[in-house]
């Protein structure tokens, strides 16, 4: 299991309490939603966006050898060694594979890996919870089997540094990455002037925006920059990191987002998927610390909307009574919830969208 310890924020039950929620409000059960299964990924799947030295590295390291793993990311901190290292993020990368499979094939439209979207893991190094980049590597293996164009939209809290790194000078990826200023928050990047190298000048657009952003603010930002970036890209996939640490409560960072932003992102993105990708959308999770509280019921509604389904308000009794009795605390009864104060309009982020779109809109054959 992908297991930092029971000390690290990233805890497995996020992922496992999301299914939870999903099963009990009867999304898998519907005619048209198919569960996939997976296999772990192969070296050579990993190493179309990781070198062999760091893949040896994490199978060795998670296998109890004693070597200078500091140099390739590991040791005390955000990314600790743990047993069946490597196994376990071969399968985190293996089940965003079989998304990619499943929607570049045509066997399904969208395709969904919660435990996915580990967006800052790079080449030879482990960064930020993340062992492998298994967006990146589904990215590179779309690419390799007949995608021309792709589209990754990040809405994780922090800069989805890995991915864009991995394509910083691919003229093929368009990455969006809108997320608490590298100012304020790990890892310190994601600044508009970060565009891309080479024939992929243009290509990489960040959104930087300031801590305290709530839902009006951060939907603005999101609909002024993303859905005319990508009905412009018509991209063959659209690939999305749906990290919910971006909500008001999470431990980690700072912006006042509530679910009501996740519904509303979800809408868009699945529009976006049939207007510009020929529906062909695969997501992952990402970050959320609020892992019992927030990201299943935020994971769910992302969910519900790619199965084209509309969920009551109250979440299921069994859930919540299974919850609790597990973390010992009370979680939220109803997907929605009130929204913290907030400034609207917010003329911080409304200049952020202002040179976004100055900067980069024209390069891309937009109206700024």
């Amino acid at each position: 299991m992908y297991d930092h310890g029971p000390a690290h924020p990233l805890r497995p039950e996020r992922v496992l309490y999301t299914w939870e929620l999903i099963r009990a409000c009867g999304l898998l059960e519907r005619p048209d939603v198919e569960t996939i299964g997976c296999t772990a990924a192969t070296d050579d799947e990993i190493a179309l966006v990781h070198t062999r030295g760091f893949i040896d590295a994490t199978r060795r390291a998670g296998q109890g050898e004693e070597g200078a793993w500091g140099r390739y990311g590991y040791g005390p901190g955000d990314n600790p060694i743990f047993p069946r290292m490597h196994e376990a993020g071969a399968i985190v990368v293996g089940a965003s594979l079989a998304a990619a499979e499943a929607v570049l094939s045509g066997r399904v439209e969208h395709a969904f890996n919660a435990a996915g979207g580990l967006h800052h893991a790079m080449p030879s190094r482990a960064s930020g919870f993340c062992v492998y980049d298994d967006p990146a590597v589904a990215i590179a293996w779309m690419l390799e089997r007949g995608a021309e164009r792709v589209a990754y939209v990040d809405l994780d809290v922090h800069h989805g540094d890995g991915v864009q790194a991995v394509f910083y000078t691919d003229p093929r990826v368009l990455t969006v990455s809108i997320h608490e200023s590298g100012e304020y928050l790990f890892p310190g990047t994601g600044f508009v002037s970060e565009r891309g190298a080479g024939d992929a000048e243009g290509t990489k657009v960040n959104v930087p925006l300031h801590p305290g952003t709530g839902d009006e603010a951060w939907l603005g930002a999101f609909r002024e920059v993303v859905p005319p970036l990508v009905r412009h890209w018509k991209p063959d996939v659209l690939v999305t990191q749906l990290g919910c640490d971006t909500h008001h409560t999470d431990p980690l960072a700072h912006l006042e987002l509530t679910t009501r932003a996740y519904r509303e992102a979800a809408k868009v993105l699945h529009e976006l998927a049939h207007e510009a990708a020929g529906g062909r959308w695969v997501a992952t999770g990402g970050g959320g610390y609020q892992w019992a509280r927030v990201v299943p019921r935020a994971w769910t509604l992302y969910f519900a909307e790619m199965a084209d389904t509309a969920l009551p308000d109250d979440l299921p009794e069994a859930f919540i009574e299974s919850v609790e009795f597990e973390t010992r605390a009370a979680v939220p009864t109803t997907f929605s919830e009130e929204a913290p104060p907030e400034r609207v309009p917010d003329p911080e982020v409304e200049g952020v969208v202002r040179l976004v779109r100055q900067t980069v809109f024209p390069g891309l054959g937009l109206e700024p």
